[in-house]
């Protein structure tokens, strides 16, 4: 017998459209969310009037302060969600930033299901940034604006930690470059060469394209082998050392998906048939250190935990998974899971199940909805199976994970606060926001503007006191194209402008 407060999944959905494509529409990101919501209440055969929750993960225009939306946005998008259903919920949430938001949120309000203080809940979220672009200079130019009114829990931005003005200040404005210094620190550990590392990503996401060529919501469905990946070309710029355009995050889609939960007893009064309910055996939502208070660039204690400790809850190996969806918006999350696991790159389960970020398309901090979506789909296509799905917000910063099955599973609690506690523990190093003097480079990335300028980017270590810093190298980017930079001594001076790496 399952606890009738047991929390399952019972309904999802996904959309998409492409410019290019018969049919488009122009949606807006709430028309994008709402078009999702409806389709998973569909899918569970659910009224919009049973919704008493809804929570909505934020699009990119609105999880940065200094983000001005283009064509407008709505100042409520949980409420302008659910008021394109019908729905008048109790409750609306907007989650923070990150792409851990989905996974996060199932499984806050799972626990909420669980201890009776939430009933039926609808997540939902998702990006229009293709149509966005563009129609912003169009004339007359659409308007996404909307003020549904209602109340709203809106939890800020969530950038603590992660966006520092002091990096900012040294090049470190991207994502690309600041996952590029991780890519860089792990390749140098393992002792590969520059060009046997870009080949392993190659290797790495070259079924990830095959995947997205077969999923009618991908937004780049085109197969490409490993050499193409990573070879330079005109349509394949560097983007920052070692990633070029084909194998990072590709932000410019148009893409919304829904994940309907409640509790087992509400799925028996509203009638959702038991071959729909999936259940979430295990979870984890763990936090990184941030950038330079990292022991090693090249890992994560936090994603490899979150990932072990959401399997340890279910009771399971890895080996007991039949798929997975590990979180891809650059190679280097995916490698430091899949190693953790000791799932290697080519296992022929795949590491996606939806094409991944480069590919199917990265819908702002909504990438995992459509990977729980996905997950879902598959869980009941093969009953008693059990698949894992990884999320990473920030520089791989903040993870959350989940395990699902058809399987009956009563809610289980984790543990994270405990494990949380353990990684905070570890003694970090210091940083010094002017460093002078003699130092080490541990590790580094150039990245590329679209006229062929560079702009070198170093993370280092002084040799008197051992503090971190963060320095512009432009000086050194001989020395940082070619050879092994990691761990090469260079002088850095601290300026009016910021530290500065000299030979």
């Amino acid at each position: 017998m399952v606890d009738p407060r047991t929390p399952v999944l019972v309904g999802v959905g996904q959309v998409s459209e492409r410019l290019d494509a018969p049919g488009y529409q122009a949606r807006s990101p709430v028309d994008l969310a709402a078009d999702a919501a409806r389709a998973a209440l569909d899918d569970a055969g659910v009224g919009a009037s049973a919704v008493g929750t809804v929570a909505g993960v934020p699009q990119f225009e609105i999880s940065l302060p200094w983000a001005v939306p283009l064509l407008g946005c709505s100042d409520n998008f949980p409420r302008s969600v659910a008021g394109r259903l019908g729905a008048s919920p109790r409750r609306a949430v907007l989650e923070v930033g990150g792409g851990q938001g989905p996974q996060h949120l199932v499984n806050e309000f799972a626990a909420s299901i669980a201890a009776g203080d939430s009933e039926v809940v609808l997540l939902f979220g998702s990006e229009a940034i293709s149509t966005i672009t563009a129609l912003a200079t169009a004339s007359p130019r659409p308007d996404f604006s909307e003020s549904p009114g209602g109340s709203l829990e809106a939890r800020g931005h969530g950038l603590e930690g992660i966006v520092s003005m002091h990096h900012v200040a040294h090049g470190l404005t991207d994502t690309a470059s600041q996952y590029a210094l991780i890519e860089n620190a792990r390749r140098a550990r393992l002792g590969m060469s520059r060009a046997g590392y870009a080949a392993a990503i190659g290797q790495l996401f070259e079924p990830f394209t095959a995947v997205a060529a077969a999923n009618p919501h991908a937004a780049a469905p085109v197969f490409r082998d490993a050499a193409t990946l990573v070879t330079p070309s005109a349509a394949n710029r560097p983007i920052a050392d070692p990633y070029t355009r084909y194998v990072v995050a590709r932000d410019k889609v148009n893409q919304g998906a829904a994940v309907l939960l409640m509790p087992v007893e509400a799925a028996r009064r509203l009638g959702v048939p038991e071959s729909k309910w999936v259940h979430l055996a295990g979870h984890a939502d763990l936090r990184e250190r941030n950038l330079l208070d990292r022991a090693d660039y090249g890992t994560s204690p936090a994603a490899v935990r979150a990932a072990q400790h959401a399997l340890e809850v279910a009771g399971i190996s890895a080996g007991e998974l039949s798929t997975l969806d590990l979180y891809s918006c650059y190679a280097a999350p995916v490698f430091v899971v899949a190693e953790a696991l000791g799932i290697a790159p080519d296992d022929p389960r795949g590491l996606t199940v939806t094409g991944g970020l480069p590919f199917f398309g990265g819908p702002g901090n909504n990438y995992a909805m459509h990977a729980i979506a996905e997950t879902v789909s598959r869980v009941r296509s093969a009953p008693g199976s059990y698949a894992f799905v990884g999320a990473n917000g920030g520089i791989m910063s903040k993870h959350s994970t989940g395990v699902y099955t058809t399987d009956p599973y009563g809610f289980r609690r984790s543990e994270s606060a405990r494990i949380q506690a353990e990684l905070d523990a570890v003694p970090a190093p210091g940083e010094a926001t002017a460093a002078d003097g003699p130092a080490v480079i541990e590790t580094w990335t150039v990245k590329h503007g679209r006229d062929g300028s560079r702009e070198g980017i170093v993370l280092g270590r002084l040799e008197d006191d051992g503090r971190r810093f963060v320095a512009r190298a432009d000086a050194v980017l001989d020395l940082l194209s070619e050879g092994e930079p990691i761990g090469a001594r260079v002088t850095v001076k601290s300026t009016e402008d910021g530290n500065v790496v000299r030979g």
